[in-house]
């Protein structure tokens, strides 16, 4: 058995050096990049980790090698962009796209294997072309270019791949341990290893060529409309460049598979205000009936990169509304004030970020809902959600129905939570439980215990 699996894992190694050497695109491998500390370590995560992803797939054979193949595809293409990054000047905004042109090319050919099929391995096809997305970090062009840092990337768009990946854990834990082995094998390419090669080598994205350098200078073109699902007339009107641009053209026409967005210390704030009531759902109105914005930005609803829902800086909308949207998705609500956001269909996960007097109300969500600081936000859940975090908020109204009620909820530096669950003795009211504020610190045996603050007659 074990000589089984050398022979397998030594056959993808040399089917990936092969393809090295065709994938160049007419690139010169010079002696310096053959050198490069990086190029070698990416050599190498692709023979290792890589290699025991397509030594799995090899042995189940049908779309999962092929698509397998399209994730070796997509990593020597990688390869060829992370040479000509440090013999190129860092991209346009808008020559970016161009520059990334190879690398979506094969994250579309891998979304048109993954999406719609009937294959009995979907989800082996929408992890694998859902995890593409993570090399996307190679575009990073600093500050402003629509994606996070390299790291956060990578950790990010593997979230949503995870979830089917999951699905084939749980589907073939007791029935074939080679698609196991894949399901581990993929994961481990992108989270650790991807992810800390990126880690000790690229932290703050790729190496370009300084401006006026004798060397290449990056392809520019002419800014392509892309397609927009902007809500916001304020955003619609502003053409998408860099990596939005380069996003958008790979969601065009084929949904990308991945998602889910988690909130960062950096997006955090304490500078709260305006502790006042809840608000309440009034009466739905279009979508787009009026255009609302804070003095902070342009108020924004749209779907960013396929993958996640951005609603930013809307003041005294009640009818915010998100339908199209699935589970590989995310909602990211920040800076609203006075507002009320619907959210139609089961989610990745949602997070409230620095709003005021918000009411949001969602079917469901796979991972978690976070609201983080807030003030008086008013939350509810239709169906089933694993678990709610709040964090520096004050005052919070979660409402949970039956589904939801197995929930985990997690507080921290937050105060006034209430908690309504149906009534067991009553048809159709709500029971309202309040989350403990106030702790007892108390020394004994040697240890601290912790309990909350018990009020009599509360």
């Amino acid at each position: 058995m074990g000589e089984a699996l050398i022979g397998r894992l030594e056959a993808a190694v040399s089917r990936l050096e092969a393809l090295s050497g065709g994938a160049r695109g007419g690139l010169p491998d010079t002696t310096a990049s053959a050198q490069d500390p990086a190029i070698v370590a990416f050599d190498d995560l692709v023979a290792s980790a890589l290699g025991r992803v397509s030594a799995a797939a090899g042995k189940i054979g049908a779309d999962v090698a092929e698509v397998t193949g399209l994730v070796e595809k997509a990593f020597l293409v990688g390869k060829n962009l992370l040479v000509r990054t440090n013999q190129t000047q860092k991209p346009t905004m808008e020559s970016v796209t161009t520059f990334m042109g190879p690398l979506n090319e094969t994250i579309l050919e891998a979304n048109a294997l993954a999406e719609g099929t009937r294959s009995i391995y979907a989800n082996h096809l929408k992890a694998a072309a859902g995890s593409l997305a993570a090399l996307a970090w190679i575009g990073y062009t600093g500050k402003g270019c629509g994606m996070p840092l390299p790291i956060a990337h990578v950790e990010e768009s593997w979230q949503m791949a995870e979830f089917y990946s999951n699905k084939v854990l749980v589907e073939y834990k007791n029935k074939d341990p080679d698609h196991v082995d894949w399901a581990k094998a993929l994961k481990e390419l992108y989270v650790p290893n991807l992810r800390d090669y990126v880690k000790r080598y690229y932290p703050l994205g790729p190496v370009w060529q300084p401006p006026g350098s004798a060397i290449n200078k990056a392809p520019s073109v002419p800014s392509a409309p892309s397609t927009s699902l902007s809500i916001s007339s304020a955003s619609s009107s502003q053409p998408k460049s860099g990596m939005s641009a380069v996003f958008a053209e790979i969601s065009s026409g084929r949904p990308v598979t991945q998602g889910l967005r988690k909130v960062t210390d950096d997006m955090k704030s304490k500078n709260r205000t305006d502790k006042t009531g809840v608000v309440a759902a009034e009466g739905k109105e279009t979508r787009n009936a009026h255009s609302f914005s804070s003095t902070k930005g342009p108020a924004k609803l749209e779907l960013q990169m396929g993958r996640k829902w951005v609603v930013e800086h809307h003041v005294g909308n009640k009818s915010l509304i998100i339908e199209d949207c699935d589970t590989k998705q995310s909602v990211y609500v920040y800076g609203c004030k006075d507002c009320v956001l619907q959210v139609k269909g089961k989610v990745n996960n949602i997070t409230i970020d620095k709003c005021t007097k918000v009411g949001v109300l969602f079917k469901g969500v796979v991972a978690a809902c976070e609201i983080v600081n807030c003030n008086s936000a008013e939350v509810q859940c239709e169906g089933s959600v694993p678990t709610i975090s709040i964090d520096n908020t004050s005052g919070c109204q979660l409402y949970l129905s039956k589904e939801s009620l197995e929930t985990s909820i997690t507080t921290a530096k937050s105060s006034e939570i209430n908690v309504l669950v149906p009534d067991a003795n009553t048809d159709g009211d709500w029971a309202e439980h309040s989350l403990p504020q106030q702790y007892i610190h108390a020394f004994k045996d040697g240890q601290f215990t912790t309990s909350p603050v018990s009020h009599s007659g509360a």
